[in-house]
């Protein structure tokens, strides 16, 4: 992933929000990369085939600035992001807040698999992801083309919009 820039947020929520056009109090993108990593769970919010939106939680590896993690092509997920692969992901935490936009990619790179499969082993203290990918079992990795964050305790001076290149 290349370099985010660091901006407000849009118009609407300048507007809403209270929120200053100023450049200072933006967040840093190594406090984004810090809760990425530490967290445990990440909400996958897709959209089904009827439009209807799906959320689900996943145990994932943010690994080099990009997120990874697994699912059945069966689930609910694995066949709205088959046929779509737009989604936002979101941390837990609505007071200490990334919000990202972006698509999923199926890995298929062997050696990246690797990799993954032994940090997110280690992260999550037992054999969570097999030696080798299957033909029900898919991993994605996350190309994201926008985020959001902010410290609830200081929304206004903190609300920071990130432009990732994709």
């Amino acid at each position: 992933m290349t370099q985010p820039t660091a901006t407000r947020p849009g118009k609407s929520m300048l507007q809403n929000y209270g929120i200053k056009p100023q450049a200072d109090g933006l967040m840093t993108w190594n406090w984004v990369d810090e809760q990425m990593t530490k967290a445990r769970n990440y909400w996958v919010c897709s959209v089904r085939a009827d439009g209807r939106p799906h959320a689900a939680p996943v145990w994932g590896i943010w690994l080099d600035g990009t997120l990874y993690f697994s699912s059945s092509r069966r689930s609910v997920k694995g066949q709205n992001i088959a046929r779509d692969p737009r989604v936002t992901i979101h941390l837990e935490s609505g007071d200490d807040t990334v919000i990202f936009e972006g698509k999923l990619v199926e890995l298929t790179d062997k050696a990246v698999y690797a990799r993954v499969r032994v940090a997110y082993n280690a992260k999550y203290a037992m054999e969570a992801m097999a030696e080798t990918q299957d033909a029900d079992n898919v991993t994605w990795y996350f190309e994201p083309s926008s985020a959001l964050s902010w410290l609830e305790s200081d929304f206004p001076n903190t609300a920071t919009r990130w432009e990732l290149g994709q």
